[in-house]
């Protein structure tokens, strides 16, 4: 069911994929050299690349949608806090409200403003990232300088960074989703490619997410390995384990309690059917679910229909993910049957080789 009229847009996009599937194989060509001629630029020095006076983590994707950005910019922020690193966050703070050039979410102590105003995804790393300084701002090197002048940070983690090439980083991980390969067909907006596939050479290493989920999981990265010439190594495989949390309450539970539940569920991330995936494997019915659009401004009526929709259908629970529930959470109104999916990163796969990485950063 779409609740909003943003809706109509993307049911135009998926009228044309369907029926002038050429016309928007044609806009891919000035889009592919824009982004093509822009990398040329800054690889030939003719566009300056700056340098913080700090190691820079970038974390990033070639598409749009989700790839599990988040889960490990929170592993790897809680990670160099465990190995004693004074960590800052930098974000752009998509679809914000806020328009300050540099605003700071968490000084490292307490989150200092809501969702809307930095968007969803840094709000929710302040929540999980306990100790980490975290702003957001769309020239993210001088948001660095703007940190650096205000807090003692040792490193900086770049959420969704691959192509902020403007500034340089010492580490740059590029991540790809082992259930998307239809991800890598194409470019924008014939399909979700943000850059062509032979941008992953840029990577430092590459990070194949949700790789628990399929026994195919390297054959993702195969097209990555044609564009670029030459064989992918060493993959760092991570996946994602579920717990989940009451949006209200603040309850954590396992993943096995939804076991034999029936459900419906709502969200509004880039990826919705990797959270489809997900909620499948834990065992439940989906009654229904409430796909919106990538972050998705939630109002009281979008809550109220949704919970409404559940009363109906004598559902056991409503799932959300937990970027969409830290924003529907002002909205709850006593509704205290709303439960959010939280991921944890695990790496699976080359983890001693990408610590290393890691701790070779900081020699």
């Amino acid at each position: 069911m779409m609740l909003d009229a943003s809706m109509h847009a993307e049911k135009s996009a998926s009228w044309l994929h369907r029926h002038c599937p050429g016309v928007l194989t044609m806009l891919t060509l000035p889009y592919g050299l824009v982004v093509q001629t822009r990398e040329k630029l800054y690889e030939k020095g003719w566009l300056r690349e700056s340098r913080l006076p700090c190691p820079v983590i970038s974390v990033g994707n070639l598409t749009v949608g989700g790839t599990g950005k988040t889960p490990v910019v929170i592993w790897l922020a809680r990670w160099l806090r465990a190995n004693g690193k004074r960590v800052g966050i930098l974000s752009r703070g998509y679809r914000r409200t806020s328009t300050a050039d540099c605003v700071l979410v968490s000084d490292g102590h307490e989150c200092l403003v809501s969702p809307g105003d930095v968007g969803d995804e840094p709000f929710l790393m302040a929540q999980r990232c306990p100790g980490a300084v975290i702003a957001v701002g769309s020239d993210r090197y001088k948001l660095g300088l703007w940190v650096l002048a205000r807090f003692d940070v040792d490193c900086f983690l770049l959420d969704d960074g691959f192509q902020h090439l403007r500034l340089y980083r010492d580490c740059n991980l590029l991540l790809i989703d082992a259930l998307d390969q239809q991800g890598l067909a194409a470019l924008l907006p014939r399909g979700r490619l943000r850059e062509p596939l032979f941008a992953a050479r840029r990577a430092t290493a590459i990070l194949l997410t949700r790789a628990n989920q399929t026994l195919q999981a390297l054959d993702t990265i195969q097209p990555l390995q044609s564009a670029i010439g030459h064989s992918v190594s060493p993959i760092h495989i991570a996946f994602h384990t579920p717990t989940l949390m009451n949006i209200a309450t603040q309850e954590v539970r396992s993943s096995d309690w939804l076991h034999g539940k029936r459900v419906v569920m709502f969200s509004g991330i880039g990826n919705a059917s990797s959270f489809r995936r997900a909620v499948e494997c834990m065992g439940v019915t989906i009654v229904h679910e409430f796909e919106f659009s990538d972050h998705f401004p939630y109002s009281a009526i979008h809550v109220e229909t949704i919970y409404a929709h559940a009363q109906q259908h004598d559902v056991d629970v409503v799932l959300t993910t937990e970027k969409d529930g830290v924003k529907v959470f002002p909205l709850l109104q006593g509704k205290e049957n709303i439960w959010a999916i939280c991921l944890e990163t695990n790496v699976e796969k080359g983890e001693k080789d990408f610590l290393e990485l890691l701790h070779r950063i900081f020699e």
